[in-house]
Parts: C-alpha cells; sequence; structure tokens
C-alpha cells in the first residue's frame, strides 16, 4: 500500500536541519507490504519525536539509510497476521521499540536485559522477523527500532504491541511507549526507591520529566530536578517537584540524593550525575550518548562509599507487564502524562522538530496523523 512518511535520506548533515533536509516528508514512492503471519498493519495516529530519532539524524547512533524514522506511536489496528493473538482490529495500540522474543536470555531477565535478537534486527534496521516491508523507487528502506512511527501506517511485530483501551487518547497511549517507560521504568524498575529516600533526576527533557512524574507517584519520596535551563526547572515545579537546581546550583551546594537518574545521553551529564549520588546510592544511567563519549570513574570511590552505576534500557521494562502500570497510574491522576507534550506538530515539519529538539528548548513534539482523541 502506498503511505506517506518521513524518510531519513543522510546521516551527519549540518543542522540546522530545517536548512539541510536530511529527512523527506513523501508520499509519492513509498509503499509498505502487509503484515507477515507474526505482525500486525497499524493506522498510526500520533507519533513523538525523541533523541532516539535525533540520534540517527545527528550521526550519534549511526543507522542504514534511507531509513523512515519514528519509534514512538500509538495507532489503531487494521489487519493482523495469520499467527497474532491478543490484538484485534480497531483496538488501539502502543508502539514499543524494543520486541521481546520471549525465548533468548534477555527475555528471561525480566526486563533487566534487552531482549537479544530484538536488538540485533533494531541494529539492522530490519522487523524482527527480518527482511523489510518498506520500499520506494529507490529500493528497500530500513525500519527504526522495528517501528517507523513517522507514517500513516505502520507493520509492526506483535510483540512490539501492548493493547490500551479506548479512553486512553492518542497522545497519552504514544508517550507511554518511551518517554514513560523509559523515565518511569529507570524509577520502578531500577532505582526502587524505598520510603524516606530520595531521586534526583539530571536532564529534564520528556524522559526525565516522566521518570520525575513517576517518583513523585509514589509515597514519601523527596523528588530533585536537574537541569540548566530554567524554563525546563519552572515546569518541574509546576509539577510538584520538591526541589529544583541548575547543575551548578546542585554542586555549589553539595546536593546529593539515594538515587539519580542520568537521562540526557552525554558523558559529562553521566559525571555530574554519579557526584549527585549519595554514599550508598544508585546512579542509572538511561541516556544513549555517542559511542567515544567517555568518563573516567573512580572505582575507589564506588567501593569505599558503597555506591553503584546500573545502566537501564527502555526503563528494564517489560512493556506488556509495565504499560498496564502506568495506564492505572494515569487513569488515577498519578501520572499526568499529557504535561510531557510541549507542541503538536505536522509531519512536513520534522526536519525543525528536529532543530528544536537538539536545542533542548522542547519536552515531547507530538506529529497528530488523526485530530480523533489528541
Amino acid at each position: 500500500m502506498r503511505i506517506r512518511g518521513a524518510v531519513l535520506d543522510r546521516i551527519g548533515d549540518p543542522s540546522p536541519f530545517a536548512g539541510s533536509t536530511p529527512i523527506r516528508v513523501t508520499d509519492l514512492d513509498l509503499d509498505l507490504d502487509g503484515p507477515g503471519p507474526t505482525e500486525v498493519l497499524v493506522r498510526v495516529e500520533a507519533a513523538g519525536v525523541c533523541h532516539s530519532d535525533l540520534s540517527v539524524v545527528d550521526g550519534s547512533r549511526p543507522r542504514p539509510v534511507p531509513m523512515l524514522l519514528g519509534h514512538e506511536a500509538a495507532g489503531r489496528v487494521v489487519t493482523v497476521g495469520s499467527q497474532v493473538g491478543g490484538v484485534t482490529p480497531g483496538q488501539r495500540v502502543v508502539m514499543t521499540f524494543q520486541p521481546r522474543c520471549g525465548d533468548c536470555v534477555g527475555c528471561a531477565s525480566g526486563g533487566l536485559a534487552p531482549c537479544r535478537p530484538g536488538s540485533q534486527a533494531n541494529g539492522a534496521g530490519v522487523p524482527l522477523a527480518g527482511g523489510s516491508r518498506l520500499r520506494s523507487e529507490r529500493g528497500e528502506v530500513a525500519h527504526h527500532l522495528g517501528v517507523s512511527g513517522f507514517a500513516t501506517h505502520a507493520v509492526v511485530d506483535h510483540r512490539s504491541l501492548v493493547p490500551v483501551d479506548d479512553d486512553v487518547p492518542p497522545a497519552v497511549a504514544t508517550v507511554l511507549g518511551c518517554a514513560v517507560l523509559t523515565g518511569g521504568g529507570a524509577v520502578l524498575n531500577v532505582a526502587t526507591p524505598a520510603p524516606g529516600s530520595s531521586v534526583a533526576v539530571v536532564g529534564l527533557g520528556g524522559v526525565g520529566l516522566a521518570a520525575a512524574m513517576t517518583a513523585l507517584a509514589l509515597d514519601d519520596v523527596r523528588v530533585i530536578g536537574v537541569d540548566p535551563l530554567r524554563s525546563k526547572l519552572a515546569v518541574a515545579r509546576d509539577l510538584g517537584i520538591h526541589e529544583t537546581f541548575t547543575p551548578d546550583e546542585a554542586a555549589a551546594r553539595g546536593v546529593k540524593a539515594d538515587a539519580v537518574i542520568e537521562a540526557v545521553g552525554r558523558g559529562s551529564v553521566f559525571a555530574a550525575a554519579l557526584d549527585l549520588t549519595a554514599p550508598g546510592g544508585r546512579t542509572v544511567t538511561v541516556g544513549l550518548p555517542r559511542a567515544d563519549d567517555l568518563v573516567e570513574v573512580s572505582p575507589l570511590a564506588l567501593v569505599a562509599e558503597g555506591r553503584s552505576i546500573v545502566g537501564s534500557y527502555l526503563g528494564s521494562a517489560v512493556p506488556s507487564r509495565d504499560i498496564p502500570r502506568y495506564v492505572e497510574m494515569w487513569r488515577a491522576g498519578r501520572l499526568p502524562v499529557e504535561r510531557l507534550i510541549s507542541s503538536t506538530i505536522a509531519l512536513e515539519d520534522i526536519n525543525r522538530a528536529m532543530d528544536l529538539l537538539a536545542s533542548g528548548t522542547e519536552l515531547r513534539q507530538l506529529i497528530t496523523f488523526d485530530d480523533e482523541g489528541c
């Protein structure tokens, strides 16, 4: 079928991307095959613009091109493959970027490790079942993290989908698939703060604010927000975060927390998060820096102070387990994830959206394909 989508043709073009236009939006030569036996055709309702998209555009995480971008999305099921159960046409689904095969060592870890076949497929730019469902007159088009949600339709493995009820609007369903799974999971699945403890979040973008919201939803947990932008600190205070600091202010005042979530993906920010971690505490890093962005760490400091460092991919989530939990928190008014959405844009604005994301001024820009419920 012919679809409209945003295809990244070149990696590493100079910014501003609104000028170099590495991403083209087309409906003239972009075709999507029907779903295979384990796959589902989804009509996309909304998709979020995330740093994991930007990291492909700017070359921080090279991927095969041309590639149809977008990994955080929600939509309605159109058709299902012959071996698919659990989702039916008409259902709203959250698309997640880490398929779980259910059989590998990673899948047996309860979310602490990524699915190995899923990670291999994501790196190769293909669905979990292999091959490609996307093509243009120039040849095959790679899939982004098994979703490719910057399009009117997507073919996604059923193991990358979680159904939600119709009372969950597309905007909410969309951010559950990446921002909330990643940030919220870093708190609930990895940091696991005890009552009376403190959680600091370094970097208050979409993922960082999702982490802070989740920590605020817990009983008797002190939440600290750290970001260089005063505008984001103001948003954090408006959400009820107990204390906010710029990185310089936090360092000057000797701020410490029992658990620290690093949500930027930059070596210098990771180092700052380590410095914020109290003795006996845990530093959880969810950002994705460049491969050559390195930090020196003193093992002596970790041993002498009993501190630990843990990496968390997609919030160490099992989406089918965790998304229903976040939905219930949202329904109860404890997780106002709508506040993560800073603007709604058209697909044609995608290059400029990457510039805004790189500037740090946006939380989550949402691309909408259907006005219903958004």
